[in-house]
């Protein structure tokens, strides 16, 4: 049985949807982070900038939707700046959970942030945002990934090792 065709370049609604939900955990963790000051909102929002540069400069370069629409659009963006790099590179690169962890870092430190905010004074609207960013963090990102993006990636027909991190099935 074959699987979903391959997309060459995703369409906007694909992207749309796929940016929502990381753009609803960068809101809703700025929102917690901003009840113990600015400073705090600007150090999260400095941490989420570094890791964008580190995707489009350093792995969105060598990817096969470099100057295409890949599901988040990153492809596309990382052409505007960043020189094409080396698709061998890609496939050849190894990823482990030690290097996804500043991933995970940009929904859990605004949860933990919401735990101590619970811990100092409960509230209901504060509970709810922690419980969303955690549905989202997990939840949202794995049916973003595994319905909208991954599904129908291209770069993971070719070898992607994020792939071969989350796929034991296909791995062991």
């Amino acid at each position: 049985m074959q699987g979903p065709v391959c997309k060459e370049d995703y369409p906007a609604i694909i992207v749309l949807a796929s940016n929502l939900v990381p753009l609803a955990i960068y809101l809703i963790g700025i929102s917690l982070l901003l009840r113990f000051g600015i400073v705090w909102v600007a150090a999260y929002l400095l941490f989420v900038l570094i890791l964008e540069f580190r995707l489009l400069s350093g792995h969105c370069t060598d990817c096969h939707y470099f100057g295409k629409t890949c599901a988040f659009g990153k492809g596309r963006l990382s052409s505007l700046f960043f020189k094409k790099g080396i698709p061998e590179r890609f496939t050849a690169m190894t990823i482990t959970w030690k290097d996804i962890l500043p991933d995970f870092l940009v929904f859990i430190i605004p949860v933990l942030a919401g735990i101590i905010l619970l811990i100092r004074e409960f509230s209901v609207p504060i509970l709810i945002l922690v419980i969303s960013l955690l549905l989202l963090g997990f939840v949202g990102n794995a049916l973003v990934r595994g319905q909208l993006a991954c599904k129908y990636c291209k770069q993971r027909e070719i070898g992607c090792p994020a792939e071969r991190l989350f796929d034991k099935t296909k791995h062991t």
